[in-house]
């Protein structure tokens, strides 16, 4: 996860996008002049790479890329319609907005990069390979500390001259062991 980002910078970056990318829709470019002309409602901004899980999302795609050139959603309710997504964010400044934008070579521009942040409503997925490995490793840690703790145990035994009891745990490490 980056350092947070300023508004500057995501102003910045806004206005680098609209001089540098035609947007299919100038509606879209309307909507983004509208949000960085608004401190209040950038604080709110997050650029993602996707938008699963999010509560409020845009996605705006630039000429030349082979994406969807408008969509807001909101909950269960989306639109292309950029006023009504224009009067959402201008009535409910104060609430998260996360936007996924297309444009070409979007992924290598140092520019996006600078701005784009994890979304942190994103399930993390952990495959069954991954699943294995982390149960094998705490498997191996717990049987590791359960036998220091028993050496430390038969030396307890060994220092009180507590002969049954050493007996006992050496028997049950050797046991543990094979």
């Amino acid at each position: 996860m980056k350092a947070s980002i300023s508004i500057d910078e995501k102003k910045d970056f806004i206005r680098w996008l609209l001089n540098t990318h035609q947007m299919k829709m100038r509606e879209a470019m309307w909507v983004l002049n509208y949000i960085a002309g608004h401190d209040q409602i950038m604080q709110y901004v997050h650029f993602v790479d996707d938008l699963e899980g999010c509560r409020r999302g845009l996605v705006l795609s630039a000429q030349g890329v082979d994406h969807e050139p408008f969509r807001f959603f909101k909950g269960k309710i989306t639109t292309s319609d950029p006023e009504k997504a224009f009067h959402d964010i201008r009535l409910n400044w104060d609430e998260e907005l996360y936007i996924v934008l297309h444009f070409s070579d979007a992924l290598l521009s140092p520019e996006y990069a600078l701005v784009r942040e994890d979304n942190p409503h994103r399930a993390l997925v952990i495959g069954e390979e991954e699943q294995q490995l982390a149960s094998d490793f705490l498997e191996r840690t717990l049987s590791d500390f359960t036998e220091e703790s028993i050496k430390q145990e038969i030396d307890r035994a060994l220092d009180a001259g507590d002969k049954k009891r050493f007996l006992e745990l050496s028997a049950f490490l050797k046991e543990m062991n094979e």
